[in-house]
């Protein structure tokens, strides 16, 4: 069923509608749906180079919107579904001390970001976000700075270097942002507690 999902979505990029599915897909891929955006943005700008940014900034502001659709599953969905479940198997106050620190550490802002930027399912942090209340402007700013750095970034190397790049793309892209993330936030942890 993936699989017939993932071709659904891959022939979206040669519809004349391509555009308004790019940022459909964008939308939902940021609170419940499992195709990433990036199976139409690839295609898209490989066939029209030139629009390689306009692409991005499709992608982002649909991203974008998705991810407040995600919180605000999180933020009402939550109540009546998850907080039931940790209450049946004592878990309740496990949740609250994750909430405390997700929220009042640099920690959950660095998870949005990490999960923003890199293949991890970024629905997962939208959704925890408002079920723990993060600060909605702080999560706003990280969530157009992630994930416009992620699609600017695929676009534009795809822009650059065409569809030689794809196949970097899709196998080593995932990785190398992962590794950006944890050395940036082990410099930030290494000034603060090291130096």
């Amino acid at each position: 069923m993936l699989r017939r999902l993932y071709d659904w979505t891959m022939s979206l990029a040669a519809t004349r509608h391509a555009e308004k599915a790019l940022f459909g897909v964008s939308f939902v891929e940021s609170s419940v749906f499992p195709i990433p955006p990036d199976v139409l943005l690839v295609p898209m700008v490989l066939a029209q180079r030139a629009r390689w940014l306009r692409f991005a900034v499709i992608c982002t502001l649909g991203s974008v919107l998705g991810a407040f659709l995600g919180y605000l599953i999180g933020m009402f969905l939550f109540e009546a579904i998850g907080q039931p479940i940790l209450a049946f198997y004592g878990k309740a106050d496990s949740f609250a001390q994750i909430s405390d620190w997700y929220n009042e550490s640099s920690w959950g802002g660095w998870a949005i970001f990490f999960a923003a930027i890199t293949p991890f399912p970024y629905k997962v942090l939208t959704i925890f976000s408002g079920s723990t209340g993060f600060n909605i402007v702080l999560f706003t700013l990280i969530s157009i700075v992630g994930r416009g750095l992620r699609f600017v970034l695929v676009s534009a190397l795809l822009y650059r270097f065409g569809a030689p790049i794809r196949l970097f793309i899709e196998k080593y892209l995932g990785l190398l942002f992962t590794l950006f993330v944890l050395l940036l936030g082990g410099g930030f942890y290494a000034v603060k507690y090291v130096f």
